[in-house]
């Protein structure tokens, strides 16, 4: 379901967008929308990263390793 919301912006930067939205074919209101999803992924893609470190603390190599056994296979 679509939600509708209200922004303030200048009028000339509004125009200029949707200037250029025409010329990509698309609408303000759609990039919108993907800067919406991108802008929330990016939040949830450092807490996944932050979540992975945290439960991957528990791993205590003991020791150093060598280049040729970090390189072996």
């Amino acid at each position: 379901m679509l939600k509708n919301i209200t922004l303030s912006a200048d009028e000339i930067l509004i125009r200029k967008a949707r200037e250029k939205a025409h010329r990509e074919h698309t609408t303000l209101n759609e990039n919108f929308r993907k800067w919406l999803k991108f802008y929330i992924r990016s939040d949830m893609t450092e807490t996944n990263y932050e979540d992975l470190m945290q439960s991957l603390s528990y791993v205590n190599p003991a020791r150093k390793f060598s280049r040729n056994e970090l390189n072996e296979r």
